[in-house]
């Protein structure tokens, strides 16, 4: 059974996590076929981000509820179904995006199912071990998809892409529904909040829409809207007996609220790293796309090989203060790129994205360990939802920080060696704040034990 359930997960982590980081890459592809300008590019994106955010804690307590292998047999199939009907079916840039859409939705499933599954089955005393492996696949599919999917793309075509992931996970369904016997459902009889989640859903997906589109005046309004949502969501759950959210988690457990802000704080962070330099080594340094993701596969490489270890240890050690360890790594590497400028040596730009690799590696597995031992076990699926929806609200930050201070400086004029003076004050802002965001995330930490023993 931990043999099939690491396999499953694994899969399951490479493959996500590989589509993901290879849409990047077939997006110009996608633009030049469809006449897509930049901002319906980014939709592409964007639509996928909103719809999963939204949905996953809702399907994390569904899962608790109904059984975790079944939300997570429903999300495969229905993922892979709507990833061949993205590389078959569209006509056109609003068909793509709806799809897209669509595919965020049936994501967010095995976003809260995949390491739920781990936890259910390996014991605590086996979770660090098992985290630090699920999260170095994770790390490999990042590291694949910018080479496997621009070979495809360049051979093939942006649809290929999608038409081999749709069948691998396939594969995998088929595999799930052989081989993994069970069922995991710890607050099984309990009722689903339909309109506490249709709150949830209309607020989160407000605030995300509109956080995309700061400093327009509609982002902000939408923003806003979104919030004030946010806050009737709370008010609404806290009067019901089996909320989708249940917001003693934060009050009594400190652990847990912990280490999801420390989620949140070095996704914000770190996130916007790989967009910055990609521009920088290309535009500025002159250097090839494929050059450039030969340089930037130092950072994904060193995840690996560091969350292999640092999990194992989270099981021998407090995995709030090696989480801790990880961020301040982290917060060094993010001050050495402070200073890169345009005649910055090969070396050192590598030598600070290995430094940053090894920070979230240090950082990921062994947070995700804290955040999950500090929880009982009918709350594994909103927990994992949780932690989800902190790492994808930390990437829109990052990103939102990152175009706002673009936009300010810059006035939006193009990543060129031309603007090179415009960008690299832009970039030097960022970094700053970057790191200013993840020296706070250090100190996040708490002491307290945790709960769930078996």
């Amino acid at each position: 059974m931990k043999r099939t359930a690491v396999i499953i997960a694994v899969t399951n982590g490479v493959i996500l996590t590989f589509l993901g980081s290879a849409i990047n890459i077939t997006l110009p592809a996608m633009g030049k076929e469809f006449g897509l300008n930049t901002v319906q590019l980014g939709w592409i994106v964007t639509s996928f981000l909103l719809t999963s955010t939204a949905f996953l804690l809702p399907f994390g307590r569904l899962s608790d509820i109904i059984g975790r292998k079944k939300i997570f047999l429903i999300g495969i199939t229905t993922y892979s179904i709507v990833t061949f009907l993205i590389a078959v079916l569209p006509g056109s840039a609003a068909g793509l995006i709806a799809l897209r859409a669509l595919h965020g939705l049936t994501a967010s499933m095995l976003f809260v199912t995949g390491v739920t599954l781990l936890i259910s089955i390996f014991p605590p005393s086996e979770r660090g071990k098992i985290l630090g492996i699920n999260t170095a696949c994770v790390y490999l599919g990042l590291s694949l998809g910018p080479s496997l999917g621009g070979a495809l793309t360049h051979y093939f075509s942006w649809r290929s892409v999608f038409i081999i992931t749709a069948v691998v996970n396939f594969f995998l369904a088929f595999y799930v529904m052989l081989k993994l016997k069970g069922e995991w459902a710890d607050a099984k009889g309990e009722s689903f909040d339909i309109k506490g989640s249709i709150i949830y859903i209309l607020s989160f997906s407000a605030m995300f829409a509109g956080f995309s589109i700061i400093p327009k005046a509609s982002g902000f309004i939408l923003t806003a809207m979104g919030f004030i949502a946010f806050i009737i969501f709370i008010v609404y759950e806290n009067k019901k007996p089996f909320p989708i959210l249940k917001t003693a988690i934060f009050k009594e457990n400190k652990a847990f609220t912990m280490a999801i802000a420390s989620t949140l704080i070095n996704f914000s962070a770190t996130f916007g790293v790989a967009f910055l330099m990609s521009l920088y080594l290309q535009n500025m340094k002159g250097f090839s796309a494929l050059h450039a993701g030969e340089i930037m596969l130092v950072q994904p490489a060193l995840q690996i090989i560091c969350s292999l270890f640092s999990g194992r240890l989270a099981d021998r050690k407090d995995p709030q203060i090696i989480a801790s360890a990880g961020m301040a790594i982290s917060v060094l590497g993010l001050i050495m790129l402070i200073f890169v400028q345009e005649n910055t040596s090969l070396l050192y730009i590598i030598t600070a994205l290995g430094v940053l690799g090894i920070g979230f590696g240090v950082f990921s597995s062994p947070n995700t360990t804290a955040a999950m031992n500090a929880v009982e076990k009918q709350y594994f699926g909103v927990a994992s939802s949780l932690l989800w929806t902190m790492r994808l609200m930390g990437q829109i930050i990052s990103m939102g920080i990152t175009m706002i201070v673009f936009t300010l400086i810059t006035k939006e004029a193009a990543a060129t060696a031309e603007n090179s003076g415009l960008f690299l004050r832009s970039m030097k802002i960022i970094f700053i704040i970057f790191a200013l965001l993840c020296f706070i995330g250090v100190f996040l930490k708490t002491r307290k034990k945790a709960v769930n023993a078996d």
